[in-house]
């Protein structure tokens, strides 16, 4: 409403209008003023204590024309933030893991990895001899950088001979049936086009993260994981397990145990405490379906109450539901991992092949002292 009754003060030619904004300061003759203030330049017109102002833009503002943009129906969409407690799958301490048999080589493998390593100190030693010497300007410093990698391959002679433990197998034929039908079931997991190593999971208890989510039930955080033979960097051996990688830890499936490294601390499990459990697995994939994943029903990624798509959201394409297989490994001494693969079934046969591996007396294998490396033809498991 322009119109309003205020008081002003004149001093000579200028008069001065007091506000609780602000001041102001205005020019002119009576009846009409022109002036400034704390809203920017106006027109002051009036007389008889009732006046009318009209404003003419704010100080230093440059005029621009103003058009109304079209409106534009806002898609409608969730929020970002989902309100689901995830509880992390992670194992304990490995040190914790800890099987009678296998407590010497337990002590000597974990003694060794506390070693400090020979090559890179021999390696970062030169490189720093060479560094202050070129300061100096020391002609010698060029043959002392040449000597680094020299000094890393004797480094890691030193490393392979102080650093290693050799164990030798020597299995009964029963037992080395057995191992070899559980790599043959190792082999078909490794074979699956997808695996995945499960982080966290949590359940899903409100309606709009329900539709968020293409109605599923339960959220998991997974990440791809890798099968593969191989060894820790400090044992050398005549059998090249099966390994499975587990976030942040690894476990190797050794004759008579499986062996866990956290890449500082080992620890190993006898078969005998090892719980394995398998379970279908329904998931609802957003990314690209394996090509041997089993395609058993299909959602909507905003599905409404009643299962359809939920018309308020214009991109809501069809998901599929896929038959995928957990496996579940826990032990008493801190074990809890969890993966999951595409092809629904080969968990299940790779537990069945553990259980022959369970024997009541488990005699570990004999550590051979000497620090030589045992020869290329070692045996491979497959």
């Amino acid at each position: 409403m322009p119109f309003y009754i205020r008081k002003s003060v004149s001093a000579g030619p200028f008069r001065f209008n007091f506000s609780k904004n602000g001041m102001g300061i205005s020019a002119g003759v009576r009846g009409l003023r022109i002036g400034t203030g704390p809203r920017g330049h106006y027109v002051h017109a009036g007389r008889g204590g009732i006046y009318y102002r009209a404003s003419i833009g704010r100080a230093g503002e440059k005029y621009q024309s103003r058009t109304n943009a079209p409106f534009k129906k806002p898609a409608y969409t969730l929020p970002n933030t989902d309100p689901v407690q995830m509880i992390e799958i992670e194992s304990g301490d490995v040190l914790e893991m800890r099987n009678e048999a296998y407590q010497d080589i337990l002590d000597e493998l974990n003694a060794k990895r506390r070693q400090m390593r020979a090559a890179p100190l021999l390696f970062w030693a030169t490189v720093i001899v060479a560094a202050v010497m070129a300061i100096f300007l020391k002609p010698e410093f060029i043959l002392i950088g040449l000597l680094s990698p020299i000094l890393w391959g004797v480094g890691h002679a030193l490393d392979a001979a102080h650093r290693t433990t050799v164990l030798l197998y020597n299995l009964e034929d029963n037992i080395q049936t057995a191992f070899q039908q559980m790599t043959v079931a190792f082999d078909r997991m490794s074979k699956c086009h997808g695996k995945w190593h499960i982080e966290a999971g949590g359940a899903v208890k409100d309606l709009t993260t329900w539709k968020r989510n293409a109605g599923a039930a339960y959220l998991v955080k997974k990440k791809p994981t890798s099968l593969s033979y191989a060894l820790p960097r400090e044992i050398r051996c005549n059998i090249t397990p099966p390994s499975l990688k587990v976030g942040k830890q690894t476990i190797y499936f050794l004759p008579d145990v499986a062996l866990v490294d956290d890449g500082k601390k080992m620890g190993a499990i006898g078969y005998t405490d090892l719980q394995l459990r398998s379970q279908d697995s329904r998931f609802i994939e957003e990314g690209r379906v394996p090509s041997d994943a089993m395609v058993v029903d299909h959602t909507w990624k905003h599905p409404n109450k009643k299962g359809g798509p939920d018309k308020r959201f214009r991109v809501n394409p069809r998901l599929p539901i896929c038959l995928y297989e957990a496996l579940h490994l826990r032990s008493e001494s801190g074990l809890q991992e969890l993966v999951e693969f595409s092809k629904n079934g080969v968990a299940k046969n790779f537990i069945a092949t553990i259980h022959p591996l369970r024997l009541k007396v488990v005699q570990a294998p004999e550590i051979d002292n000497t620090p030589q490396i045992p020869p290329p033809d070692e045996t491979v498991a497959s």
